[in-house]
């Protein structure tokens, strides 16, 4: 503990500032807490983070593929059994906003959407989600999309 004059440049000498610095004790105790919050961070964190959510929450049954289009954008679809069907997202991100990409969807072979959307956000990315008929045996996805002569083409199948 220290005792200073205040701060305000007055020299009243009954006016007196009491400064305490940090004990050992107290510093050990505050590196030992955020020692312990980032190790918590560390270990919870990449749950909390990890991509692939759908929103009903993540899913070990979830099954996830990404990959490269041509001209640069990427994608990525996923897919999980939901409440007796499928829960299916595909995501195309270009990181350039205001393109219009054509679509298709593909379940087992047979179009089972198609359409056009608009790459938005910070991103420039679009998704489409859609919930399919859950086939008996393997069910195979396929998704394509197309953007002034660049083409996405994702695979998957659970």
């Amino acid at each position: 503990m220290v005792v200073v004059p205040p701060d305000d440049g007055r020299r009243d000498p009954g006016r007196l500032r009491v400064e305490v610095t940090p004990t050992k004790e107290i510093l050990m105790l505050k590196l030992t807490t955020t020692l312990a919050a980032a190790a918590l961070l560390a270990t919870a964190g990449p749950a909390l983070t990890a991509p692939g959510a759908f929103a009903s929450g993540g899913s070990d049954d979830e099954t996830i593929r990404t990959g490269s289009c041509s001209a640069g954008a990427s994608w990525k679809i996923k897919a999980k059994p939901d409440d007796g069907r499928l829960e299916v997202e595909a995501e195309i991100d270009s990181n350039r906003v205001g393109q219009t990409w054509t679509w298709v969807l593909k379940h087992n072979g047979s179009v089972s959407a198609r359409g056009a959307s608009r790459t938005a956000g910070r991103s420039g990315s679009f998704d489409v989600e859609r919930r399919t008929v859950d086939a008996a045996g393997t069910d195979s996805f396929r998704f394509r999309a197309t953007h002034d002569g660049a083409v996405c083409v994702a695979r998957l199948s659970l």
